[in-house]
């Protein structure tokens, strides 16, 4: 399928209890940031949700979340976190119409193949309803490539993801960047993404 890379799958098949529970620095100032763009009580699907610790802080925050991931394994580990179901949902299966006030995406739209992404953020922007909010995260680099556990990343760079998301599609595309790291405990330079749909 054109927004699946089987290899990064499996790594997650294999290691989602592992991944799920790892200790990891939650740092909540983005999310925040989301959260404020949002109505209070608003919508929000998250994709590729992991171990579900954000869709937990959201729902902590008093929105309607429905976490989802691509991996069954990591999605039964998010299950168990938040004591609901989560859905299995591959990004290009994504065929909602306005029908979201957000859309969160930490740290897993980075395993999209290149050629793939434009039309994966498509779905996401129909997905949302008028003037809804949209992050997304990426590491960031100049050419496609996998990390040391065989994982794919696009690795792009502003200017490459600013082609991605066809800035002129939303009313307002913000990208910025800082240093952090990553499962591969490697220094990593990230790429955050808020995109607001046209009202």
């Amino acid at each position: 399928m054109p927004g699946k890379d089987t290899a990064t799958l499996d790594f997650y098949a294999v290691e989602a209890g592992t991944y799920a529970g790892r200790t990891r620095k939650v740092r909540y100032g983005r999310l925040d940031a989301f959260a404020a763009a949002l109505p209070a009580g608003g919508s929000v699907l998250e994709l590729g949700c992991g171990g579900g610790q954000d869709s937990e802080a959201l729902l902590a925050r008093g929105f309607a979340v429905t976490p989802t991931d691509g991996s069954p394994e990591l999605a039964s580990q998010a299950a168990r976190r938040l004591g609901r179901p989560v859905e299995v949902l591959l990004f290009e299966d994504l065929d909602e119409t306005d029908a979201f006030d957000g859309i969160w995406a930490n740290a897993c739209l980075l395993h999209v193949p290149r050629e793939a992404l434009p039309a994966i953020i498509g779905k996401v922007q129909a997905a949302l309803k008028p003037g809804g909010v949209f992050y997304a995260s990426f590491k960031a680099g100049t050419a496609e490539g996998r990390d040391r556990f065989g994982r794919y990343y696009n690795y792009p760079s502003p200017d490459w993801l600013r082609g991605a998301y066809d800035a002129d599609r939303w009313r307002k595309l913000d990208i910025d960047e800082d240093m952090g790291g990553g499962y591969d405990g490697e220094p990593t330079r990230w790429l955050h993404v808020f995109a607001f749909k046209m009202p």
